[in-house]
């Protein structure tokens, strides 16, 4: 298990993580069972996150989030007809929290991809427990900056990035708490980069 950084794309560089405080949330995307190696849909490397994002969960941030893939049965992206094989179905151990994940008590589960029709790449497009969208809650917690990591780079990650960033906060992208489907994470690092997000190394 690794916990260096993917590589970056030529001419682009991850500042280091700034000071964490209260208008700070980190926010974890599907670090669940079936994304892990040996799950249904695993991410290669992608327990090499696990480390990381412990070792981020103890800075002070405002607020820990952790997304999730929670999905029915009968989802419209599983195969065959979907792009993707059957995962993270609700209340499944391959939807569950990697256990090796170390979380704040007080950390905020975001459940998305409930709608049989629709895929919900983002966190942004889940709700909390209490039906609360994701942005509402954020500044409803005084946020102004969200740090995003997780699984898997190309989907999930990419969109709920691109989603804060649409949303007005401050993003930035941990590059080294994310794995991806991809050999490179070039472009979709690139693609990031120009649409606002700040890369960072933790």
């Amino acid at each position: 298990m690794t916990q260096s950084a993917p590589p970056l794309p030529t001419s682009l560089s991850a500042v280091k993580l700034p000071l964490i405080g209260p208008a700070d949330a980190l926010i974890i995307v599907d670090v669940q069972n079936d994304f892990l190696p040996g799950g249904a849909l695993a991410v290669p490397e992608g327990d090499a996150v696990l480390p990381v994002i412990n070792a981020l969960a103890q800075q002070p941030f405002g607020m820990v989030i952790a997304s999730l893939d929670w999905h029915p049965a009968e989802h419209g992206s599983f195969a065959p007809s979907g792009a993707w094989p059957v995962h993270c179905v609700a209340d499944t151990e391959g939807a569950a929290l990697s256990p090796a994940l170390n979380l704040p008590q007080d950390n905020l589960l975001v459940l998305k991809g409930q709608d049989t029709e629709l895929d919900a790449y983002s966190a942004f497009e889940g709700q909390t427990a209490e039906g609360a969208r994701l942005d509402e809650t954020l500044r409803q917690h005084g946020i102004e900056r969200v740090f995003v990591c997780g699984l898997a780079l190309e989907y999930c990650v990419r969109n709920t990035a691109q989603d804060a960033v649409a949303a007005g906060f401050s993003t930035f992208l941990l590059t080294d708490a994310t794995r991806g489907l991809e050999p490179s994470p070039a472009p979709t690092l690139s693609a990031l980069h120009d649409a606002g997000v700040t890369l960072c190394h933790s």
